[in-house]
């Protein structure tokens, strides 16, 4: 109730936006402008590391990663993260939201430069290091999720709180962007300096030992715009809902958003006093579960299902793209020149659907809602990957590859307007500060769970269903055609449990939770969906 609420968080959600509201999506969003450069720059690098690596001069195919390999390459981050999403959102609530953000980053940092730096005499070594740093960087990785999330939505105002998350979010988009540019300016550079023949017109001199370097470079180059953002990190004040609400110390809360928002704030010690002497439930506690345990299953289920396609799709496009031959054969490139064309089609695709479902999120969230556009992105994922994976005989034929891609560019315009947005978005607005961070690091995990699950399992799914036409090593699949239909079924549960989840549009972060409320008279948090999509506040 506003009558309760403490006079600097009513200033938090009446502020008009502000310098410190951009300042504060640059510092939160570049950690996730590293966080997707990273976890989907491995993508970019894993052929021409088969071919450096794994090289069989009596193969007629360039060298791949064994399964087990490859799948620990590109899955070993992302147990990492979940592993980080979970501990760090604990942190997050017992020690402040700023002291646990320095330590993501610098993880973040130097496991970044550590990956480009793995060492060994041999594939294995090489293999094993890069795993071990890339669990590490997962670590740090999942940390940023709840604290970013977190820290956002206590900073930001109730009208244009959506927005400012989802712009945060947003920077995974320029992340993938810039993933795909660094690869192809490497590789372009490295292919110029080291011209070598397709595979089938020199299967050794194909891989330019100099090639060893660019998948180093590219994995390196992410620590760059984390170490930029180091600094201004450390140096923004604690959340005030943090040090109001956790801490209890709103006077010190009230001195840092004097500061922040250049108006004079003074609280009044009597009532933040009696805010302190409330029972506070905690996570495994009766009343959580009744008022919160509907919600954090929507938020798990939701974002596990989701990761499930979104990673899918995301880690393994190449495979698609080879699949229905919009790239070239393995054997008809050279080493670098496969990596040019994988990270030329890989950024066409952010360029043209990704980064545009993003920002129609960012514009769009606080007009009609997280309810509508995550309902809305599940439905039209869900039909997009019907429309490929019925005729998908179709698209395979010569002459028809550019509508594939275009159908496949429409599946992530609608994931990132949509689920892949508000999965994240969610969870930071509509649970209590003292549990907020470690709520949204269970919802993450589970999401990366999801991502496990696809980049382990579509490894082996997306093989051939005919024995002769697996790679090398993996055992018959269920082909491309009806993964896709299973990712589609992802979508059709997610549909169905968004219906769990609140509509948080235009209310304080205090009214969602219920945090200005006594237990007895405490606000019907599971209400029908329709009753919680409130239109925003009118502008202060």
């Amino acid at each position: 109730m506003a009558g309760d609420q403490l006079k600097v968080l009513n200033a938090l959600d009446a502020a008009k936006t502000q310098w410190y509201h951009f300042t504060a999506i640059v510092i939160a969003g570049m950690g996730f402008f590293t966080d997707a450069y990273d976890l989907f720059s491995i993508s970019l690098v894993t052929k021409l590391l088969g071919r450096i690596y794994y090289f069989n001069p009596s193969s007629n195919s360039p060298g791949t990663l064994p399964p087990n390999v490859s799948a620990a390459v590109n899955g070993v981050a992302f147990c990492g993260t979940l592993a980080g999403q979970l501990f760090f959102g604990w942190l997050g609530d017992k020690m402040g939201r700023k002291k646990v953000y320095g330590m993501t980053l610098m993880l973040m940092v130097i496991c970044c430069l550590a990956s480009g730096l793995s060492f060994g005499s041999s594939a294995k070594g090489v293999m094993a290091t890069l795993c071990f740093f890339r669990f590490w960087l997962g670590f740090g990785i999942g940390g940023d999720y709840p604290l970013s999330a977190t820290i956002m939505s206590e900073y930001a105002n109730k009208r244009t709180r959506g927005a400012f998350i989802a712009a945060v979010f947003a920077m995974q988009g320029f992340g993938n962007l810039t993933g795909g540019i660094v690869a192809i300016i490497v590789s372009a550079a490295f292919k110029s300096a080291f011209d070598a023949p397709a595979y089938r017109d020199d299967r050794a001199g194909s891989t330019a030992p100099q090639s060893d370097y660019a998948w180093r470079i590219v994995l390196m180059f992410g620590a760059i715009p984390a170490l930029m953002t180091y600094y201004w990190r450390m140096k923004m004040p604690e959340t005030a809902r943090y040090t109001a609400l956790v801490a209890k110390n709103a006077k010190q809360a009230a001195a840092d958003m004097t500061t922040v928002l250049n108006v004079e704030i003074v609280e009044e010690q009597e009532k933040a006093e009696e805010l302190a002497r409330r029972e506070q439930f905690g996570l495994f506690s009766r009343q959580f579960l009744k008022r919160h345990g509907r919600h954090l299953l929507g938020t798990t289920v939701c974002w596990f299902v989701l990761d499930i396609a979104f990673y899918s799709s995301n880690l393994f496009q190449k495979d698609i793209y080879t699949a229905v031959e919009w790239l070239p054969k393995a054997d008809t490139m050279s080493a670098l020149e496969e990596m040019y064309k994988i990270s030329r089609a890989q950024t066409l695709v952010a360029l043209c659907g990704t980064i545009p479902g993003y920002w129609f999120t960012v514009f769009f969230i606080d007009v009609i809602g997280r309810f509508a556009i995550q309902l809305g992105g599940f439905f039209f994922m869900t039909a997009f990957m019907l429309g490929l994976a019925v005729p998908y005989h179709h698209w395979t034929t010569k002459g028809n590859h550019v509508g594939f891609v275009v159908m496949y560019a429409f599946t992530f315009f609608f994931a990132n307007f949509g689920p892949n947005s508000t999965t994240f978005i969610v969870p930071a607005e509509i649970f209590p500060a003292r549990l907020r961070s470690t709520c949204h690091g269970i919802s993450a995990a589970a999401g990366k769970a999801g991502a496990v699950i696809g980049a382990f399992g579509f490894l082996y799914a997306a093989q051939s269903t005919d024995p002769n036409k697996t790679d090398a090593g993996y055992p018959p699949g269920i082909g491309v055609r009806n993964s896709l239909f299973f990712l589609a079924g992802c979508n059709v549960i997610g549909f169905f449990f968004t219906f769990l989840v609140p509509e948080s549009k235009g209310k304080s972060l205090e009214e969602l939770s219920g945090e200005n409320e006594d237990d007895d008279d405490a606000p019907e948090a599971s209400m029908p969906m329709a009753e919680h999509r409130t239109a925003p506040a009118p502008p202060a």
